[in-house]
C-alpha cells in the first residue's frame, strides 16, 4: 500500500470498515470516507482525525486519482452516486474483505468464522495474546470493552480477525488457526440456501493451514482442509477441548475447568456473564494454546475479559432491576442468549425488546424467530430495521408477531419504545437487535437509573 497517499472510505462507519480506518491512519495515510449517519463510532473516527462526511458527494474525494485507494463495503448500493463515479474515473477500489486479506498476508493469521460467537471470541483471542505480552494486529467486529476499539495494534507479525461469511468475504483470509463456531442458515439473501452457507465454510476451512477448531458436530470433516481438526464444546466430554466442574455464583458468574488435549486448565472464572461465554472462552483458549500462549496466562486473560460493547452487555444490574443490551439478530443468537439470561437469572421475568434486521432474513426465519422469542415472559417486538434492503411486500414484523407464544407480547413503532417502558414493570429487561436499537441504550440505561 505504500504506492498511496490518500486512503478513501465508502461506508467508514462500520464496525469492520472503521477497524481498517483506524489501521490505516495509524499507519500515516491521510484518511477520510463518507457514511449514510452520523454515529457513536463515527464521531471516534472524527475525534481520531479522520474527515468523515454524510452526503453522497463526489465533491469529498480526493482528486489525486493515482494516489488515492478506495476501499467499500459490500453494505452499500451498486448505483450510490460516489461509488459510480470513483469506478468510472479510473480509481482502484477495492473491497473491504480483499484489503484484510492482503494486510493478513505474510504475517500470522488467526481468524475465527461462524454465523455466531465469532465477535466475542475473536476478541477475547486478541485479549489474551495482548495480555501474555506477545501482542497482536487486530481487526474486530465489535468495540472491545478492555481497550474501548475494535482495532489493537502491535509490532508482532500475528493478525487476529473476525471471519466474516457475508458476502463470502472470509474466502479472502488464508488462517494458521482458525475456529468455526457456528454454520446457521444466514444471509440466505447471498446464499440461497444452509446448503450453499455449508460449501462456504468448507471453502474457508480449506484454506487453512495448521488447525482448525470446530464446534463439535458441525459438517466440517478431513477431507475439508489439510489443517489438524480439533473440536470444542461447552460441555460434551468427547470433545478435544472443553469446560467441566461448571459452578454459577450469586452474581451470575461462571467458573469452570478446561480441559484440553495437553491436560487441565482448573478454575477459569470469565470476566464476561452467561453460559454462552464459558464456549467463547473454550474456542479462544484453543486457538491461543495452539498459537503457543501459556496455560496461566490464558487464565489469568480470560478473567480480566470485559467483554464486547453489544454483547450480553449488563448496563443496570442491581436487585430487582437488570438491563442487558445484545447484537443477536439471527433466531439461534437470540434462542442462545435468552437461555443464558435465564441461567444467570433463574425464576426472574424477562422482558425483551426485538428489532429485527432486514427484510429478507425476517421473511427466510420468520418462523424461527418466532419461536425463539416465546422463551420471554414479555416480547416489545419494533419494526424491521431495513439496513440496505428495499421493502418486500407482505414482510413485516408482523409475520413474526402472530406466532409469538410468550405470555405477553407487544407490536410497536420504535418512536413508541419509550414510552411504553416508561409505563413497564420490569425486572429483567434485554434489548436485541443489529440495527439501530443501540441508540436507545443510553436513554433507556438514563430512565431504569431513575427507577
Amino acid at each position: 500500500m505504500a504506492e498511496y497517499k490518500h486512503i478513501y472510505f465508502i461506508g467508514i462507519g462500520g464496525i469492520g470498515m472503521s477497524a481498517i480506518a483506524r489501521y490505516y491512519k495509524f499507519k500515516g495515510y491521510e484518511v477520510s470516507g463518507y457514511d449514510k449517519t452520523p454515529s457513536e463510532l463515527t464521531a471516534r473516527l472524527e475525534a481520531e482525525g479522520i474527515v468523515i462526511h454524510y452526503e453522497d458527494n463526489t465533491d469529498f474525494i480526493p482528486k489525486d486519482v493515482e494516489q488515492t485507494l478506495v476501499i467499500y463495503t459490500p453494505a452499500i448500493p451498486a448505483d450510490m452516486g460516489e461509488f459510480v463515479y470513483v469506478q468510472e474515473h479510473g480509481y482502484r477500489v477495492i473491497k473491504r474483505s480483499k484489503v484484510l486479506g492482503e494486510i493478513s498476508r505474510g504475517q500470522k493469521c488467526l481468524a475465527v468464522a461462524g454465523t455466531h460467537g465469532k465477535t466475542t471470541t475473536s476478541t477475547l483471542t486478541a485479549h489474551i495474546i495482548t495480555e501474555s505480552g506477545e501482542g497482536c494486529t487486530a481487526f474486530l467486529g465489535g468495540i472491545s470493552k478492555n481497550y474501548g476499539t475494535n482495532l489493537l495494534m502491535s509490532h508482532n507479525p500475528c493478525v487476529v480477525a473476525e471471519a466474516d461469511e457475508f458476502d463470502r468475504s472470509f474466502h479472502q483470509l488464508y488462517p494458521s488457526i482458525a475456529v468455526i463456531t457456528a454454520m446457521d442458515a444466514d444471509h440466505l439473501d447471498i446464499y440461497g440456501d444452509l446448503e450453499h452457507v455449508h460449501e462456504a465454510f468448507r471453502i474457508f476451512a480449506s484454506q487453512v493451514s495448521d488447525i482448525l477448531i470446530v464446534k463439535k458436530g458441525l459438517p466440517i470433516g478431513a477431507g475439508d482442509t489439510r489443517a489438524k481438526i480439533l473440536t470444542y464444546h461447552y460441555e460434551d466430554r468427547d470433545a478435544d477441548f472443553h469446560a467441566e466442574n461448571i459452578r454459577l455464583d450469586s452474581l451470575g458468574h461462571y467458573s469452570f475447568d478446561l480441559v484440553h488435549p495437553e491436560g487441565v486448565i482448573r478454575d477459569i472464572t470469565p470476566g464476561a456473564l452467561g453460559w454462552v461465554n464459558i464456549e467463547n472462552s473454550v474456542a479462544a483458549a484453543a486457538v491461543c494454546l495452539g498459537y503457543g500462549i501459556a496455560p496461566e496466562a490464558i487464565k489469568k486473560a480470560i478473567g480480566s475479559f470485559s467483554g464486547v460493547q453489544r454483547r450480553m452487555d449488563v448496563h443496570v444490574n442491581r436487585p430487582g432491576l437488570t438491563y442487558i443490551d445484545d447484537y443477536a439478530h439471527h433466531p439461534q443468537e437470540l434462542a442462545t442468549a435468552i437461555s443464558s439470561i435465564r441461567g444467570i437469572f433463574p425464576g426472574r421475568r424477562i422482558t425483551a425488546i426485538f428489532q429485527p434486521h432486514l427484510y429478507t432474513r425476517t421473511r427466510d426465519l420468520a418462523a424461527e424467530f418466532a419461536q425463539a422469542l416465546s422463551a420471554v415472559d414479555k416480547l416489545i417486538l419494533l419494526d424491521i430495521y431495513p439496513a440496505r434492503e428495499l421493502p418486500i411486500e407482505g414482510v413485516s414484523s408482523e409475520i413474526i408477531f402472530k406466532d409469538v407464544t410468550a405470555a405477553e407480547k407487544l407490536l410497536i413503532r420504535k418512536e413508541e419504545l419509550m414510552s411504553v417502558l416508561e409505563k413497564e414493570d420490569i425486572d429483567v429487561l434485554v434489548s436485541f437487535g443489529a440495527g439501530n436499537i443501540d441508540r436507545y441504550i443510553a436513554p433507556i440505561t438514563e430512565m431504569l437509573e431513575k427507577r
